[in-house]
């Protein structure tokens, strides 16, 4: 069972995306970040406040990849598909003509220089530069967390979609994006923390777009 919650024209999911995702409709496009089974919570975990780090509790969600099942459901749910950490599923997704890379301004830094995206359209290749340290204004609630303008530049890569799915929500980022956009969102998570933080960031978000209407 999963719960479900209503914020504008967002619906999220807190559950297991395999369970969740083969009940959904067809929709536009999927855009996630999924885990790339790295062990990233332990990766910065530990590091409280030093040089900008965030310390985050080990709650082991990326001891593994997702497995070859919940990709098939996310190219079977989604007309179009953006995945970031592509590079991580190569053996998993089919050969592609477009990469999209987030260009994060910074060399020789103790994390990659760039950001990895496997896109289903037959497009040119495309590069986001965006500086590490400007993506620090959304707020870092989440280890790997994407900044906000660079998932409006994905929606703004596909042709136009109305709704959009993130199945792997993490703290909302892909959501928040749709909700600037005008866009119908659709998130699972399956960490009840950051499904939570997700609720409350996109819930701001619609906040503020009412504010400033």
């Amino acid at each position: 069972m999963s719960d479900v919650v209503q914020i504008g024209d967002a619906t999220l999911y807190h559950g297991d995306c395999l369970e969740i995702l083969p009940t959904l409709p067809k929709v536009d496009a999927v855009i996630t970040d999924p885990p790339y089974g790295i062990n990233a919570t332990d990766f910065w975990g530990g590091r409280r406040g030093e040089n900008g780090w965030k310390w985050h509790e080990p709650l082991k969600w990326d001891v593994a990849r997702p497995s070859r099942h919940a990709f098939d459901l996310i190219l079977r749910t989604g007309k179009a598909q953006i995945v970031w950490g592509g590079n991580y599923f190569t053996d998993y997704l089919p050969p592609t003509m477009q990469w999209l890379v987030w260009d994060k301004g910074q060399r020789e830094f103790s994390l990659a220089d760039c950001e990895f995206a496997w896109s289903s359209q037959r497009k040119a290749a495309r590069i986001f530069n965006y500086a590490r340290g400007s993506a620090v204004r959304d707020g870092k609630e989440h280890p790997t967390q994407k900044p906000v303008e660079l998932m409006k530049w994905c929606i703004d890569r596909l042709d136009g979609p109305q709704t959009i799915l993130d199945p792997f929500m993490g703290s909302g980022t892909t959501g928040i994006a749709c909700a600037n956009l005008g866009r119908k969102f659709i998130g699972i998570e399956i960490e009840r923390k950051y499904f939570d933080i997700a609720c409350e960031r996109i819930d701001n978000a619609y906040r503020q777009k009412r504010m400033f209407a």
